[in-house]
């Protein structure tokens, strides 16, 4: 873990409930694979220190197929072409962003590394199969992961965007309670091929949180989405 990171939630480490997890976690990883690999799990904490995050993107649990998964909610790693969900995200890129050209690959850490914390609920699962680490503690510290981004009072660089596509996101949201006089909540239907057409794509979220970022923190502000774009 990012030391930035560790040094905040270092509190949650000794809580019943994350000394329970690693119980689970341990026996998991013993008896079954699972996704991603231990030394991804935290990998958006490195890539997306506490004090630079501008926008929380906020999945479910990592993708559970092989070679997929490497830390960061929708995002995968070369030679893995993007999953049906993250094409839709490409989809409303190419909407929100001038000149932003759909990438064949899927590796989101040059838009981490701009301060884009792109977290799942949960941080493990094991393959093959969707879910399986949902409800063992992971949940409760995630939130306490937002918690930490929304208690920030570094100076200039308190607000920030927040994305909740899907129920999940939006209900993890509501229960964690946003200041919207402060942060941006921005919802809609979630990017997966089953909903992306009912609100997901056309939410205008990428153009909308660079606009929000501008007026709040000035241009040099905004997020280059079109980092990835394809050459």
């Amino acid at each position: 873990m990012g030391d930035s990171w560790h040094d905040v939630l270092e509190p949650e480490f000794k809580k019943p409930y994350f000394v329970q997890l690693k119980k689970f976690l341990l026996g998991e990883c013993t008896a079954h694979k699972v996704f991603p690999k231990i030394d991804d799990i935290y990998s958006w904490s490195r890539l997306c220190p506490l004090d630079q995050v501008k926008v929380v993107i906020l999945g479910q649990d990592p993708y559970h197929d092989d070679n997929q998964a490497h830390g960061l909610s929708f995002s995968v790693l070369p030679p893995c072409r993007p999953p049906p969900s993250l094409k839709n995200i490409y989809k409303q890129l190419a909407t929100d962003i001038p000149g932003f050209k759909i990438p064949q690959t899927g590796d989101l850490s040059p838009i981490a590394k701009q301060g884009v914390l792109w977290l799942n609920t949960s941080l493990t699962v094991q393959a093959h199969k969707a879910g399986s680490h949902a409800k063992k503690g992971w949940e409760t510290f995630t939130a306490q992961v937002i918690r930490a981004v929304l208690k920030r009072e570094i100076e200039g660089t308190s607000g920030v965007v927040l994305m909740a596509w899907g129920l999940p996101a939006q209900k993890t949201f509501k229960a964690i309670g946003i200041n919207e006089s402060k942060h941006l909540l921005l919802q809609s239907a979630h990017p997966s091929p089953l909903s992306a057409n009912r609100g997901f794509l056309g939410n205008g979220h990428f153009k909308k949180a660079n606009e929000w970022l501008a007026k709040k923190y000035g241009k040099e502000a905004e997020i280059d989405w079109a980092v990835i774009s394809a050459k």
